[in-house]
């Protein structure tokens, strides 16, 4: 028996339910500076604040939008920023019924005596921090532990410090109101097959969940966002059904059902991929005790960069594009999509080796 108690118990699982409302997914939009950087130079946009704003504010208030998403990931600047009318992104947010969610990691850094596999940085000051977001408005917090496939990874070491590292982020989460997003994303990159993949993430998975046991984590009040079962990015291609089996099952060997929903990553695919993979998934037979919904983040907003590119007079033009992808996904949480989002750019593969944040 978890003897977790906090003043925001009943407030966790609640928001933990509500953003795995199935027909609901997050629109993580949490890219540090330097990433959204990287993102804004593909379509020639600089960097600085005010543009980073534009793309935001494009995103948070896309018609129609809001109805597919129960929830936002930013990043802290992000938190406090306004729209150009002067209204704060997060009364945006509560307005349309999303839930403001923060990124409170500070990346990766390697682990020493490993053959460069990671450990994610940000513990120190977390608890002050999270009570600071909680005070801005947020309701949950996202956490990335990464690792990889490799001849010996990943290491014992870098499941076990990883685990253990998301585990106690998650603790402090819920100290402070912070329904945690636990996210050990396994890369893709590598030539391995779909049954490596499989084991690596059991094993990943249940080193998690041991971890999350033993620092008496409130479950009920938490999300697992984590890679689905794939091959590696260089390992021989399979179909969705076969992926979408895959992954159930490595979920069902190691997630408690008192999860209330899985948030998967999308982790490279293109975004048409991501949609028909989660969409196999939900139309799976058998027990399927969490609801299985997404937070995407490249694979929502691919299209709608392009679309946008950096002028003015085509916002619309890219709302309706991020319209097209949150309809496609939201309909892929019910295992009702039909195909239908498929576009020029949507099966472009946004794979990057040993993606950063």
């Amino acid at each position: 028996m978890s003897c977790f108690k906090s003043k925001y118990q009943d407030e966790l699982i609640a928001n933990a339910a509500y953003i795995g409302t199935p027909g609901k997914g997050i629109l993580a939009a949490d890219e540090s500076t330097g990433t959204i950087g990287k993102r804004l130079s593909s379509i020639n946009v600089e960097n600085v604040e005010t543009n980073r704003r534009i793309l935001r504010e494009l995103l948070f208030t896309a018609p129609g939008c809001a109805e597919c998403l129960s929830g936002v990931i930013l990043f802290e600047e992000t938190l406090y920023q306004k729209t150009a009318a002067g209204v704060p992104f997060v009364d945006v947010m509560k307005k349309g019924g999303m839930l403001p969610g923060i990124k409170v990691d500070k990346g990766t850094v390697e682990l020493a005596g490993t053959n460069g596999e990671t450990t994610t940085q940000g513990l120190d000051d977390l608890a002050q921090r999270c009570k600071k977001y909680y005070e801005a408005g947020a309701r949950f917090a996202k956490w990335r532990a990464v690792l990889k496939i490799g001849p010996t990874e990943p290491s014992p070491l870098a499941i076990h410090e990883n685990a253990y590292g998301l585990a106690r982020y998650a603790a402090i989460c819920q100290e402070n109101g912070l329904v945690p997003i636990v996210e050990p994303e396994i890369l893709s990159d590598g030539p391995h097959d779909i049954e490596k993949c499989a084991d690596v993430t059991e094993r990943v998975l249940a080193a998690c969940y041991k971890a999350l046991s033993d620092h008496h984590v409130l479950l009920e009040g938490t999300l697992l966002k984590p890679n689905m079962v794939t091959p590696g990015s260089d390992g021989k291609r399979v179909g969705a059904e076969v992926i979408a089996e895959h992954t159930v099952r490595a979920l069902l060997r190691t997630v408690p059902p008192a999860v209330p929903a899985i948030v998967f990553l999308s982790g490279g695919q293109s975004e048409e991929e991501a949609t028909v993979n989660l969409n196999a998934m939900n139309m799976l037979k058998g027990k399927k005790p969490w609801s299985l919904t997404f937070s995407y983040g490249r694979a929502l907003q691919q299209s709608t960069l392009k679309a946008w590119g950096g002028k003015d007079e085509n916002i619309p033009k890219a709302q309706e594009a991020l319209l097209v992808r949150c309809k496609a996904n939201s309909q892929a949480t019910l295992g009702t999509y039909k195909g239908d989002a498929k576009s020029d750019g949507a099966s472009e593969s946004l794979h990057v080796k040993d993606y950063k944040y």
